[in-house]
This record gives structure tokens, sequence and C-alpha cells, in this order.
């Protein structure tokens, strides 16, 4: 009897090693992607002087 219960501690030690939960860190295999498929626009409204815009509709071959 004596034995018994000099082996329930060890028992109950080995039971809870046996429960220990493992948390591992790994890097992944294949090198992580993002796809960023990205649409831009843009309107730009510029206002100009009378006489400009009229230089601009005459001389149409400056821009």
């Amino acid at each position: 009897m004596k034995t018994a219960i000099a082996l329930l501690p060890v028992l109950a030690v080995a039971l809870f090693t046996g429960c220990t939960p493992r948390i591992e860190v790994a890097a992944p295999d294949t090198p992580i992607t993002i796809n960023m498929n990205v649409k831009i626009e843009h309107e730009i409204h510029i206002k100009v002087d009378k006489d400009v815009e009229t230089l601009l509709k005459s001389r149409s071959d400056l821009f």
C-alpha cells in the first residue's frame, strides 16, 4: 500500500505533462503575396482667362 501511495504523485505528474499544450511559431513555406489591383483616375479642371482661352483655341499646336 505504501508503494501505491508513493507512486501516486509520479503518476499524477506523468498524466499532467502529457496534457501540456505546445505552441509553435514558424514562417510559411511560400512567400506572402499581396495583390493590389487599383485603378486611379483623375480629372483636372483649369479655369483660365478669356485671352488665354482664345489663344489656346486659335493655336491648337501649342499643346
